[in-house]
């Protein structure tokens, strides 16, 4: 299913932690990953209406030592695979170690791609050839929506399966969804 050259590919862009799974603070092993209910399920049917499933998370566990960057790529793996055996092809994965003040060197600084500065989604737009208004971001935090509307993606999307949000982080967004697995529904071409 090739596009025609001139034609840009729309993306979903996932947050991790909050999104694909229940966000345990700073996971860095399989053993502490639980997918959130109906994850497979949303994403084969994202991936059905055309979307490349690109994975955007901040990882400042990096970047405190709580893990290094070979754990987080071995679970990664895991993960890609956990969603491989379930029919679904995450596209790629862009992920930031670093923090501006809580980080060790050489992570401590203050860098465009840790959300809510749009820099993972920037890189993945311009890797993909991907047009960022046909595109949505499935987000727990108001940051991921932030980094969603400093990139112009088009349909910002709050899941409540992650964090406690506000009406001011509700704001953010152009929807609210229980979880992601409210795409069943709510996504169709």
């Amino acid at each position: 299913m090739s596009q025609p050259l001139d034609q840009k590919r729309k993306a979903a862009f996932l947050d991790r932690d909050g999104v694909i799974n229940i966000d345990h603070g700073y996971v860095s092993e399989p053993s502490q990953f639980e997918f959130i209910d109906g994850v497979f399920d949303a994403c084969r049917h994202l991936q059905q209406q055309g979307y490349l499933l690109i994975v955007v998370t901040n990882q400042s566990g990096i970047g405190r030592g709580y893990y290094n960057e070979q754990q987080f790529y071995a679970l990664t793996d895991w993960m890609k695979a956990q969603f491989e055996a379930h029919g679904v092809t995450l596209t790629d994965v862009f992920f930031c170690p670093h923090h501006p003040v809580n980080a060790i060197p050489p992570y401590q600084i203050d860098c465009d791609c840790r959300k809510p500065a749009p820099g993972m989604l920037l890189q993945a737009i311009e890797k993909y050839q991907i047009d960022p208004n046909q595109s949505l971001m499935l987000g727990d935090k108001k940051a991921d929506m932030q980094a969603a509307q400093a990139a112009g993606v088009g349909r910002k999307v709050l899941v409540l399966s992650g964090q406690t949000l506000t009406a001011e982080d509700q704001a953010s967004a152009d929807e609210v969804w229980p979880s992601i697995k409210a795409a069943l529904e709510l996504v169709t071409n």
